[in-house]
């Protein structure tokens, strides 16, 4: 009997623990061939989400599977570059960009909810058609990004019509409310005293006239003449009737200071403020000769003198007139008046001749120094104030001469 141990027990879970071994490593390998296998059937796909690249490995059949996926959820405003039934296929391109929503006020219209896909203002409005002018106002910049619920507002611009002191008109535009506000964007500034027609805090309306009334005020100094007085003096060494000069009147200087208001240059009005005597004037001096005289006439006329007693009469109009004398024997007279009277025929008549728009014909009228008469004849030197008394003989005529006298239209 052998009684030595025996190698068989041993041997047998050697082997066993090797067959494990090789067990193992063949599930690992048919696994790793599995993973590798599965992983090289699936197909390449490259998206562009919301503009970042993003690529993928994917047994999804479907693009909208792949979206499922990667838990992407799409809106039917948003903008996908195939249809989501699309087969997906291998190194497929795939964009999606999101939309957002954007609250739009447009001028006066109602704000208005719209979905885009743009990414600027400026693409936002290109794809909804919108134009904006130079002058409108947004309240964000064509540059900036959009942001979803973002609120975008236009202000519209509109024309008015800018005068501003000289008169001469400008067409401006504008999204202001008030003329305040207009005035401010149009880079006008107002002085103390200027105005604006319609005022400030009322509103501007389109196509409307906004009128800025430059006001200034200035001193305007100026000197006036300040006229002399008429003095007159009696005088008894002078014939009553004559006047002479004593003194000439010189006219006085008056300072006075203005306050003038102009609007757009123009004067519009003045105000004395204050005013000084540069200069007095002085009184002109004036002889008034008092002296009868008594005429000498020859045998069978009435004297001066008693011609001159009839007394003035209490009523009609008084005037001061310069008289001369004529006869019916004057060089180019007829002898008969414009009123028809015979001064040949009748020479002791009381007759006179005057200015009808002073004294109208065929008044009677009384003269100092000659009596009671008729205004019966006209002359074409007899203007204004003035008369010819008729008397009988060129003597006559030379001494009464040229005297100022009264008289009194009594009808």
């Amino acid at each position: 009997m052998n009684t030595e141990p025996s190698d068989k027990p041993l041997l047998s879970a050697v082997s066993r623990k090797k067959l494990g071994l090789i067990i193992a490593s063949f599930l690992v390998f048919v696994a790793t061939l599995s993973i590798l296998a599965y992983e090289g059937t699936k197909k390449t796909v490259a998206l562009v989400i919301d503009g970042e690249q993003v690529v993928v490995k994917t047994h999804a059949k479907t693009i909208d599977d792949v979206l499922k996926e990667l838990n992407i959820e799409i809106k039917d405003v948003d903008f996908l570059s195939h249809p989501r039934e699309t087969e997906v296929k291998n190194k497929l391109h795939v964009i999606w960009e999101p939309a957002r929503q954007i609250a739009l006020v447009d001028g006066n219209e109602e704000k208005q909810f719209v979905w885009t896909t743009a990414k600027t203002v400026e693409e936002f409005f290109a794809s909804e058609n919108i134009t904006v002018s130079e002058h409108d106002k947004i309240n964000f910049s064509l540059e900036d990004k959009l942001i979803d619920n973002m609120n975008l507002t236009i202000e519209r611009a509109f024309p008015l019509v800018l005068k501003d002191g000289n008169g001469e008109e400008e067409e401006a535009w504008t999204t202001s409310a008030t003329v305040a506000d207009f005035l401010v964007q149009q880079g006008v500034t107002l002085g103390n005293l200027d105005r604006v027609e319609p005022m400030l805090d009322e509103n501007v309306e389109p196509n409307g006239v906004v009128n800025v009334i430059r006001v200034e005020k200035v001193t305007d100094v100026v000197e006036e003449p300040i006229d002399f007085a008429v003095v007159t003096k009696k005088d008894e060494s002078l014939a009553k009737g004559t006047e002479k000069v004593v003194q000439e009147g010189e006219k006085g200087l008056l300072k006075k200071e203005f306050e003038v208001t102009k609007e757009n240059g123009v004067e519009v009005s003045r105000t004395l403020i204050a005013e000084s005597k540069l200069k007095d004037s002085a009184d002109k001096i004036v002889a008034v000769g008092t002296k009868e005289l008594v005429a000498q006439v020859s045998r069978g006329q009435a004297s001066a003198a008693s011609t001159a007693s009839e007394a003035a009469p209490s009523s009609g109009k008084e005037l001061y007139v310069d008289a001369t004398a004529f006869t019916a024997y004057c060089n180019g007279c007829s002898g008969v008046t414009a009123t028809g009277i015979n001064l040949r025929s009748n020479p002791n008549a009381k007759v006179i001749a005057v200015d009808p728009n002073v004294i109208p014909l065929g008044s009677k009228v009384w003269v100092e120094g000659y009596g009671n008469a008729i205004a019966g004849d006209t002359g074409g030197a007899i203007k204004g104030n003035r008369i010819d008394v008729f008397v009988p003989t060129k003597e006559q005529a030379y001494r009464f001469g040229t005297k100022k006298v009264k008289i009194r239209i009594l009808n």
